[in-house]
Formats: structure tokens, sequence, C-alpha cells
């Protein structure tokens, strides 16, 4: 899978994949093993992380499911109870950072080139360039993919896949690593269900459960405003859960998905 598209090597780790040689050597570049590095970084990242006794939690879903339109509507209504900073991924450009920041809380946006998703290494260098001191929930909106972010710890405590009403209801059992991984699943757009006859929100979180996965499904509408206070009574719940964890010297690391790990792995040449 990734040998063939490249999405292994990303801006933040390819110094550990090419190392200079001497003169006439051949240079071999073996990929098997920056996993363990990413999640060396995470496992570091995590550590900033706890000492704050801040929540980090990661967006995944595919594009244009609405993940900043959540965020918006989300850092707008909490802004009184919580200090938030976001993390931003996408191949190109500043847009969603920029969207963030109209809404007066701090955003870094990592430009990711070629990779189809975000890595411990490109969080941590993001992280240089922000201020977490008094930071109660960062947000790390990811690469919009349904496959490969499930498949790379960044050093967060929670994943959270979204899914909108304008895509199918059968995407949890097409994208069984992504939604095997989620801590929640939050249904989007369902304001459009009352001009869409193909979404069948019961049958969404069906296919979820079929994967054994008993997080929590709320759907809602971040435009709209639509059925949102489930998801901000869940943030509120899962920071008291983190002081709590952090006041006992524990941590939490999320459901990494090995079968995806299997596939980023591999030994090329």
């Amino acid at each position: 899978m990734c040998d063939t598209c490249g999405c292994n090597l990303t801006p933040g780790n390819q110094h550990l994949a090419f190392k200079p040689v001497a003169k006439g050597a051949t240079a071999v570049s073996v990929l098997k093993g920056l996993l363990a590095k990413n999640d060396d970084q995470a496992a570091h990242n995590r550590e900033h992380f706890d000492r704050r006794g801040l929540l980090a939690i990661n967006l995944m879903s595919s594009p244009g499911s609405g993940k900043t339109a959540l965020l918006e509507a989300t850092l707008v209504a909490l802004k009184n109870e919580f200090t938030c900073a976001v993390i931003e991924g996408d191949l190109e450009t500043e847009n969603d950072a920029e969207r963030i920041r109209a809404k007066g809380v701090q955003a870094h946006q990592i430009v990711t080139g070629t990779a189809c998703h975000l890595d411990a290494h490109l969080v941590h260098n993001a992280l240089h360039h922000m201020t977490l001191d008094g930071v109660d929930l960062l947000f790390i909106e990811n690469v919009g993919n349904l496959v490969c972010p499930a498949s790379f710890d960044l050093g967060q405590h929670l994943n959270v896949t979204l899914l909108s009403v304008t895509e199918g209801d059968d995407k949890p059992a097409k994208y069984p690593v992504m939604f095997r991984a989620a801590d929640a699943m939050l249904l989007t757009k369902t304001d459009l269900l009352a001009v869409l006859d193909d979404f069948d929100c019961d049958k969404a979180e069906a296919n979820l459960r079929n994967l054994a996965n008993p997080a929590p499904v709320m759907r809602l509408s971040a435009r709209k405003e639509l059925d949102m206070e489930a998801w901000y009574a869940w943030l509120r719940e899962q920071l008291a859960a983190q002081r709590a964890r952090v006041a006992q010297g524990q941590s939490r690391r999320p459901a990494i998905q090995s079968d995806g790990q299997t596939y980023h792995s591999t030994t090329v040449c």
C-alpha cells in the first residue's frame, strides 16, 4: 500500500530514512522501523501534553466531512470554558489555520506536501511554533484520508472520526482500520438528512458496532449548530478524565491499528 504511494515518508521523518553515504556507495532507503521512531516521538509528545494537563484529540475523516467547521463551532461555544489550540494538517495552503485564527484561537498549519497523513515528528515540529502553557484542549486536524492516519500515533490521547451524511453509511465497514481506531464517531452534516434519502444513521452505527467498537456515536450539524451539546459534554468529560489521570501519574495512548502498521512497516529498497 504505502510502499507504492510513498506516504511512509513525510517532511518530518525523511531524515530518518535517508542518510549520507560514502562516495561511490549505493544508498538504500529502508522504511521498516520508521514507525518505531514515530512511536518514540509520539510518547515524547504525549509527555509534553501530560505535563501541562491538556487533552490532545486527533480528528480524522475523509476530505470535506466537516472537521474544520466542527472546530469553528466548538471553539466559539467553549471559548469561555477552555483555552484551546489547533494543529492543522493539509497537503497545501494555510486555509484551515486561517479559519481557526479568525476565531481568536492559536493555530499552526502543517503542510505535508505529498504525505497523506500527519506523523509524530510533524506534530513535534509544530509544537515549537505554539504556546501550550494554559491550553486545556489541543485539537489535531489530520489530513483528510480514511486509511493512513489511523496507523500513526501523534502523541494524542483520543481519536475522533467524522462521517458525514453525504458519504455512504457503509464507510465503517469499508474502512475498518480507521473506524476501529475511533474513541468517538461523529455523524456530521445531519441537517442534510432532510434532502438525502440514501444515508441511514442507524446503519452507520451498526457498521461501527460490527467492528466491536463501543465508542459513542453523536449525530450533529456544526453549520446549523444542531445537537452539538452531546459533543461538548463528551469533551468536558474526557478533559476531566485526563486531568484525573495526570494527577495519578498516568496517561492514555490511543488505539493505533496494528494491521495498518503492518502495511506501513514493510521494508523496501
